[in-house]
């Protein structure tokens, strides 16, 4: 095994949660496949799968400014369950010794919960 290379993401309506993850989240949509009712966007090389059979997954983004990602969710209306906190500092575990780690939380058009972190 090699990496990961698709994820897959639950959707009751296809358009809609089309809409968010390209119009909110701006992640760049490759394709819809009709049928069966696939939408394929890019997650930074891995790509992310929408489909209504697929269960739900937490889904964890990169963000580089978390203030202003959650607020710019707010323009769109999106449900924020947790707003920016630290979660912990990195013991160099994950990466830079002393660097803060922080989230926040969102529900998807789909109510399916994300997660962005720094």
């Amino acid at each position: 095994m090699r990496g990961l290379v698709q994820v897959a993401q639950h959707a009751d309506d296809l358009d809609r949660a089309t809409a968010f993850y390209r119009d909110v989240l701006g992640l760049r949509h490759i394709a819809t496949y009709r049928p069966p009712g696939l939408a394929f966007f890019d997650l930074d090389g891995v790509r992310l799968l929408i489909e209504e059979s697929a269960p739900p997954a937490v889904l964890y983004l990169v963000s580089d400014d978390l203030e202003a990602d959650v607020a710019r969710l707010r323009t769109h209306e999106v449900a924020i369950v947790e707003e920016p906190h630290l979660i912990f500092t990195d013991d160099g575990t994950f990466g830079t010794p002393g660097k803060e780690i922080r989230m926040a939380a969102f529900r998807d058009s789909e109510g399916n919960l994300l997660c962005l972190m720094t």
